[in-house]
């Protein structure tokens, strides 16, 4: 089991988490919000520091953050997104500028939400 901690509010990463429920038929993968109490317990567990907003997976007892993380989630999705993994050749500091742009400016892309997202019925036995 690999968990996946995102921010609750955002437009983007909730539609992310969606996205990755879709494509993993094995269900390898759990969610819970940073805003969460699950999430809090997560990030201090593996000490991710509180200001994170950033995607982290945390999967065989070690944290990935930014694109790490998400070139490592959609490697363990059906194809064609498992193939994203060779973007892991790219050096982690371009790679991360590319990433934290992004997300710098996600809510103004994308929006935010007032409180974080439920789970449907069909998808709420993957949070956490």
């Amino acid at each position: 089991m690999a968990v996946i901690l995102f921010d609750g509010v955002c437009n983007l990463c909730s539609s992310s988490v969606q996205f990755i429920i879709q494509r993993d038929p094995e269900k390898v993968f759990k969610f819970a919000s940073l805003q969460s109490e699950t999430g809090k317990r997560y990030q201090e567990l593996f000490k991710i520091p509180a200001s994170t907003d950033s995607i982290v997976l945390i999967m065989d007892d070690k944290v990935y953050m930014e694109s790490t993380a998400a070139l490592l989630t959609a490697s363990r999705l059906n194809r064609p997104w498992k193939w994203f993994r060779i973007f892991l050749v790219i050096p982690k500091p371009i790679r991360d500028k590319v990433y934290k742009w992004i997300a710098a400016n996600r809510y103004k892309w994308f929006g935010r939400k007032e409180s974080c997202m439920i789970p449907s019925k069909e998808s709420r036995d993957r949070f956490i």
